[in-house]
């Protein structure tokens, strides 16, 4: 939760480089929150209906899925930096079948060792998100 947390308090940076387990551990708690949003307008009755179909989201998924959008996108191009890639990569998953993939294999892919154009390694040094959700460097002891 607090690499959750750590990508919400950083919601606006798209300068840097994020860790795999930041861009995934984010990813997952959103699929998570996601769901959670989605049955709460299933109790609520908030969901949406087209044509008289009715859809298995509503207002509540909507408004999560709003605020979670610029976070989201400032962490993916954390992590396409991560890996040596200008953020404008993104859009690479536009192409049909092979632009998602390339973009999975990529934010699947280790991080570049040492600095590289967008910054140091996160994960060289004492970088590590503690328990309170602030870095080990910065807590003074």
């Amino acid at each position: 939760m607090n690499w959750y947390l750590t990508v919400l308090r950083n919601y606006a940076v798209f300068s840097g480089r994020a860790r795999r387990k930041e861009y995934w551990m984010f990813a997952l708690f959103n699929i998570i929150f996601l769901i959670v949003a989605a049955i709460i307008d299933n109790i609520l009755g908030t969901k949406f209906e087209m044509n008289g179909i009715t859809l298995p989201y509503g207002y509540v998924y909507t408004l999560y899925t709003l605020a979670i959008l610029v976070p989201g996108l400032a962490v993916m191009v954390r992590r396409l930096h991560d890996v040596g890639r200008s953020g404008w990569f993104f859009f690479i998953a536009f192409i049909p079948l092979a632009g998602p993939i390339w973009l999975l294999v990529v934010l699947c892919t280790d991080s570049d060792r040492g600095v590289n154009n967008y910054g140091p390694n996160p994960k060289e040094g004492s970088q590590q998100v503690g328990t309170s959700g602030a870095l080990d460097s910065d807590i003074k002891i």
